[in-house]
């Protein structure tokens, strides 16, 4: 399949509706374009999102890795009592 594309003076390049339907190529897909020896070759690209962590999510991180300490300890307390096997980590 072929067509002819026109740069505009951004730059931008529009895919005709028929390859990007062929490819599968939504509104707002990355693609990766290279320059090969034949031209430009265009790939698709996976973008995956990014969070960053405020402060106050990264104590609530805090909080939560004490709450689950601290629930492993009394498992392996309440265990030790009854004489069973303790097969969560203890610190």
């Amino acid at each position: 399949m072929k067509a002819s594309l026109i740069v505009n003076a951004r730059g931008t390049i529009t895919l005709p509706a028929k390859f990007r339907r062929e490819l599968g190529i939504k509104a707002d897909d990355v693609l990766i374009a290279e320059v090969t020896s034949e031209g430009v070759l265009l790939r698709p690209s996976v973008a995956l999102p990014l969070e960053i962590y405020t402060q106050e999510r990264v104590a609530e991180f805090a909080v939560a890795e004490r709450e689950l300490e601290d629930w492993y300890k009394e498992r392996a307390s309440k265990l030790d009592a009854s004489g069973g096997s303790n097969p969560a980590p203890v610190s």
